[in-house]
């Protein structure tokens, strides 16, 4: 748990001091500060989970990017999604890294009910699928080799006779993934999906939230600093995970990480920075300020072709944050990714925090997660292209993430090239192309993207 400090305390005065002679200067020069006010609420807590991606947060606050706002916050790790989740909607916390399908299922009402907003997307790519080794043993006798290494990516085609074997002996096949509504969920299936691996369906409406039903291959939840103990143990043959924890079951010689996220789809939304509605309707400037340090906390882990990464590493190494071994950090964030032992591989954007524009709120990622909990049942019902489109901009917030960037802009700490086109940015990318199955997928049609895939609900189909 990192508190807020006394040294913190004599800051505030001088934060104070130094916010009035930024309003002064913005009266002058610009309207920025101006526009944006005081903030309402400056003592806050933010919380989250033990991941790698969560360093938008730790350099904000480490680099004094939070102070530099007038905002004084502590950072508190939290036990998993669900409390994290909880503690945002009581109260508790004022914010947190969350699931990208976090504030989206529960303002839906998956689960939780409450409405949650996002106006921040802390990444993109990030996470992996790991294997055990005697899974890797079976699945290896399929995979093409080049070069005496496996060729990659690969696909869940080589897991799928592994699988049937499971099946054929009677045994389950388990796997791993985080949170009902995770990206890894979404990726695991998608991957499991287009190799011709049932993942099960979620049945809500009925009292099933288990998500197995139908499944070939069931998924559960584990939290993700236990996913390699958990395999280890046998409870489970594999899972999807963000880092350190592909890498630490390479560097514990119990798994093998099969593909990374940024192979099943390229550039993929990863975390986002989540608050109440409620909250942010109290707290507009403060909100504001917040999304500001957070977008210089993502320019500077990108900056200079990851110059910084190996001085990020050592802080995400702290107890207080990952609390992973910097080696096993090391590994993702400064642009590798090992497969085998000894089999590390360029992946350069791997972990991406502002490039491609990373920290945009698009409402076609939004859409793109709508679509997956439908077509696994979690939205049990069809919906019209519309309802998605709707949903996406009432939790989606680019309004307020536009506010934050051109503030930033008009004092000159960031570079207006670097962001989309404010004037002309509709919140949809074009239609996207690099997914693992080749399959498009264009935000504006969310309806015809399901009718693509021969696995998951679509249409009428209710279960």
């Amino acid at each position: 748990m990192l508190h807020t400090t006394v040294k913190h305390k004599l800051k505030q005065v001088a934060g104070s001091l130094t916010l009035v002679a930024s309003l002064f200067t913005a009266s002058v020069a610009t309207v920025s500060a101006e526009d944006i006010g005081w903030p309402e609420k400056e003592e806050l807590k933010f919380g989250f989970i033990k991941l790698t991606d969560m360093a938008p947060l730790a350099i904000a606050y480490e680099k004094g990017y939070f102070e530099d706002e007038g905002l004084y916050v502590t950072l508190e790790a939290q036990a998993n999604w669900k409390v994290l989740l909880d503690r945002v909607i009581d109260g508790q916390l004022d914010g947190a890294h969350m699931l990208a399908g976090q504030p989206l299922g529960a303002t839906i009402g998956f689960g939780t009910q409450s409405h949650i907003i996002t106006a921040f997307s802390m990444d993109l790519n990030g996470n992996g699928i790991t294997v055990s080794n005697d899974v890797w043993a079976e699945m290896e006798k399929y995979i093409p080799v080049e070069n005496g290494k496996p060729v990659h990516p690969i696909k869940a085609d080589y897991l799928k006779p592994v699988v049937e074997s499971y099946k054929n002996a009677g045994k389950p096949f388990k796997m791993g993934m985080v949170f009902p509504v995770s990206t890894h969920n979404y990726e695991l299936r998608y991957w499991l999906a287009a190799g011709g691996i049932h993942p099960g369906y979620y049945a809500p409406h009925k009292g099933d939230t288990s998500g197995q039903i139908d499944a070939q291959a069931q998924l559960s939840v584990t939290p993700p600093p236990q996913m390699p103990a958990t395999m280890e143990a046998g409870t489970i043959f594999g899972y999807c995970v963000g880092e350190p924890w592909n890498q630490q079951a390479v560097f514990k010689g119990i798994g093998v990480p099969v593909i990374t996220d940024y192979e099943i789809w390229k550039n993929n939304p990863e975390k986002v920075f989540g608050v109440s509605k409620k909250w942010a309707e109290e707290n507009p400037n403060t909100h504001i300020r917040v999304v500001k340090a957070m977008i210089r906390a993502a320019m500077w882990l990108d900056a200079n072709n990851n110059a910084n990464r190996p001085e990020a590493v050592k802080i995400l190494a702290k107890s207080s944050y990952v609390g992973a071994d910097a080696d096993v950090i090391a590994n993702s964030m400064t642009g590798t990714f090992e497969y085998e032992k000894g089999d590390k591989r360029e992946v350069p954007d791997f972990n991406t925090f502002f490039r491609h524009n990373a920290t945009y709120p698009y409402y076609s990622d939004a859409i793109w997660y709508l679509t997956q909990m439908r077509r696994w049942g979690q939205i049990a019902e069809p919906k019209s292209d519309n309802w998605y489109m709707e949903t996406a901009k009432s939790v989606y917030r680019p309004d307020i993430y536009t506010k934050a960037a051109k503030a930033l802009i008009e004092e000159g700490i960031a570079d207006a090239k670097d962001f989309p086109d404010f004037d002309t940015e509709t919140g949809f990318k074009p239609p996207q192309t690099e997914f693992i199955d080749n399959v498009t997928f264009d935000g504006s049609k969310p309806n015809a993207y399901l009718e693509k895939f021969s696995i998951g609900l679509k249409g009428d189909t209710v279960l």
